[in-house]
């Protein structure tokens, strides 16, 4: 790079300066980045320099130079000697005092560690960087524009599999994103910083490079595109000669931007459903039960019927073939793309079908409307399934007044072995079996076709990408339908591990995360970890501490119940069963499930806290159905009858069997966790028929409640 700078930073004088007064000899790239960054978020510059303060070495830090800098170790390794030759030099010509020149240098020392670690975080990776960290290691001169264009060239003439491949875990994706917001931070700041030459210019003069272009009266598309060549120029720089630019004019190809990956709506698409299913992204979803080798991706692509269409040119899907780069980029993936690429060119397909699904729904119809408009929520609920087919009937029965049983929505459904192609909701014997609701009528069947038919319509369009089946009444993704979906789900940051990641989880996290997968998969998982581990009782007992050690931490979000039942489908050995009787959580449910399987165990062992903890959870769960009754029944605006008294009569048979009784029980449920005792003993209080027990539960509510307060006060002191 040469010591010439474009902005009037005083790059030259002060890397001199350095040198003369400090005998140091300042790297030019990372001291021109610092210099003018600093100078571009408004950085005094009356001593000649961009003047450092705490807040700015942060931002510089921190969120510019991960982004826009590449640096060679020793490059990395003086940015803090610029920063603190800077500071210096600001000090020597009188702009700061003894204080503020000392709260300056300690903010670079705190600031520099967070640096190191943003400067490799490979989401601060862009093309830029990624392409000029190649090169330099081919020994490319990176300050030879020729060099680094021919470079580019040989690598875009490169056959796809030879070229080098992103580093573990990123995405194209991820690199567009860290790319685009590169350019509109440096963008925005270059915008910024003209306002700031033509509002308030500083007694140094300009910061940016006078132009016509950069006039005050200049129309605003030239404006901008002067500013965005600007920040080419300086990317440029930061990076490699020649190469930025080269990545957005004659090689953008290796540099996708976002409109190149279609796919990446369907993502944000996905994270919306997991965010309103799970309120985290971190939460993981179930590995699907059949994920097909890299080395058969491009036979299973090439026999879906649209992505065959595409590629032929079929006049009849030239709209979608020109979204997914066909043709174009998409030809060279299609013929000579790495597994990786084909599974992205599935993605954009995919993606084209839900978009095209959308638009191309009937706004007036109620039963298309549910599915036309969120194809994306059938491929992200099969996804979230496992794998697992499911039932049309069953799902579209979501839409009508009919309540599945909860124990077979997550069901998977029969593939039968052949079926007419058009679809015909099942019927009305198979169609109780599925909903589990004996007793249907034609009606019923009737009321169920509508939106069955409405989703086995979209099922059918999506079904043409490869990436789902449908044979009869059940439908589900295919192999390659599974590698696609889970690559959309990464592309946006949806936890999706694979059933190898699962294995190399500790107990803490396997527990956390199949309590909420269906119990067929989440057994499956179960399995897999403890046999990846020897399946001795030890490690089953690490399984069942770390239940237990769950629920002390969060009572509410902790479904004991259900993870009792993903062991027991695990074939959870008895002899840890037995060694956690004497559990103070969850000792009352290792003795329920023992005794479930006929075996004995002594209820004596079991602590009044372990009972207790079962207790409000299975209280809580009548207490649920006893609303679901008072809802349904609000909802055709009458009075239940008769009044549902699945909670009063489940807490006095619980009562009846208690030491003490109620008025020793009810205490015991609060002090098991009072935030999660409070609706039970309201309800009890209100509603229970003996007045004695509902004085004590309103007691016991003032207690719960007094005690949640003092516990969320501590939580938010503790910063917890």
């Amino acid at each position: 790079m040469t010591r010439t700078t474009a902005l009037n930073t005083g790059l030259d004088a002060f890397l001199d300066w350095a040198e003369t007064e400090r005998k140091t000899v300042l790297p030019p790239r990372p001291a021109d980045a610092v210099l003018t960054l600093l100078a571009l978020h408004g950085a005094d510059r009356r001593a000649g320099v961009p003047e450092p303060t705490p807040e700015l070495v942060r931002r510089v830090l921190a969120e510019d130079l991960p982004l826009l800098l590449w640096a060679s170790p020793d490059e990395t390794d003086a940015v803090p000697s610029v920063l603190t030759a800077l500071t210096d030099r600001v000090r020597d010509a009188g702009r700061l005092n003894a204080k503020r020149h000392a709260r300056v240098l300690a903010a670079v020392d705190d600031a520099v560690p967070v640096f190191v670690r943003a400067l490799g975080d490979p989401r601060n990776l862009t093309w830029p960087r990624w392409y000029a960290s190649l090169l330099r290691a081919d020994g490319v001169d990176a300050d030879d524009p020729e060099a680094v264009r021919a470079w580019l060239a040989a690598l875009a003439a490169a056959p796809h599999a030879e070229r080098p491949a992103l580093p573990e875990p990123l995405h194209r994706s991820d690199v567009t994103a860290a790319t685009f917001a590169a350019r509109i931070r440096l963008t925005d700041a270059l915008l910024s910083a003209f306002a700031h030459d033509v509002e308030g210019p500083s007694p140094a003069g300009p910061l940016l490079p006078a132009t016509p272009a950069l006039e005050a009266d200049r129309p605003e598309e030239a404006l901008t595109s002067e500013l965005e060549a600007l920040a080419v120029a300086l990317t440029d720089r930061w990076t490699a000669a020649g190469l930025a630019e080269a990545l957005s004019g004659p090689h953008e190809g290796l540099a996708p931007g976002p409109e190149a990956l279609p796919h990446v709506v369907l993502a944000d698409r996905f994270l919306d459903e997991h965010l309103d299913q799970h309120g985290d992204s971190a939460i993981p979803l179930p590995p699907p039960a059949a994920v097909p080798e890299s080395g058969e991706i491009r036979a299973l692509l090439h026999a879906a019927p649209l992505p065959a269409a595409l590629a032929a040119g079929s006049d009849d899907v030239r709209d979608l073939a020109e979204q997914c780069g066909f043709p174009g980029p998409a030809e060279a993936v299609w013929t000579d793309g790495t597994p990786q690429e084909l599974v992205e060119l599935g993605a954009d397909v995919l993606a084209a079908v839900v978009e095209r699904i959308a638009a191309g729904s009937d706004p007036d119809s109620a039963a298309d409307e549910e599915y036309a408009l969120d194809a994306a929520h059938v491929l992200y609920g099969l996804y979230a399934r496992g794998g697992t087919p499911e039932s049309v009937a069953r799902k579209a029965s979501g839409h009508t007044d009919l309540t599945v049983p909860p124990e077979l929505e997550d069901a998977p459904a029969t593939v039968p072995a052949s079926a007419p192609p058009g679809y015909e909701t099942p019927a009305l014997a198979e169609l109780s079996a599925l909903l589990g609701l004996p007793g249907l009528t034609e009606e019923d069947r009737s009321v169920v076709d509508g939106p069955a038919r409405a989703l086995a319509e979209v099922v059918d369009e999506l079904t043409r990408t490869g990436c789902v089946f449908r044979t009869g009444d059940t439908y589900g993704l295919t192999p390659l339908g599974n590698a696609v979906v889970r690559h959309v789900l990464a592309v946006g940051h949806v936890a999706a591990p694979d059933e190898h990641e699962i294995t190399s989880w500790d107990a803490a996290r396997t527990v956390a995360a199949v309590q909420y997968w269906p119990p067929a998969v989440a057994a499956a998982a179960v399995t897999a970890w403890t046999t990846a581990r020897g399946a001795t009782d030890p490690v089953w007992s690490e399984l069942l501490d770390a239940v237990s050690a769950a629920k002390s931490a969060d009572f509410y979000r902790t479904l004991t119940t259900g993870l009792f039942d993903r062991l027991d489908r695990a074939r959870i050995p008895d002899g840890p069963l037995r060694a956690a009787l004497t559990d103070p959580v969850t000792g009352a449910h290792a003795h329920r499930l023992l005794r479930s399987r006929g075996e004995p165990a002594d209820e004596g062992l079991v602590p009044l806290t372990a009972r207790a903890t079962l207790l409000l959870e299975d209280l809580d769960a009548r207490w649920t159905a006893d609303m679901r009754v008072f809802v349904a029944a609000a909802d055709e605006d009458r009075a239940p009858e008769p009044a549902p008294t699945a909670l009063i009569d489940a807490f006095d048979e619980a009562a009846a069997g208690w030491p003490g009784g109620a008025a020793s029980l009810l205490p015991a449920l609060t002090e098991v966790d009072p935030a999660s005792a409070v609706r039970v003993l309201e309800d009890l209080r209100g509603r229970h028929p003996d007045g004695r027990v509902a004085d004590l539960a309103a007691h016991a509510v003032k207690t719960a409640k007094a005690t949640a307060k003092r516990s969320a006060a501590h939580h938010r002191g503790t910063g917890g």
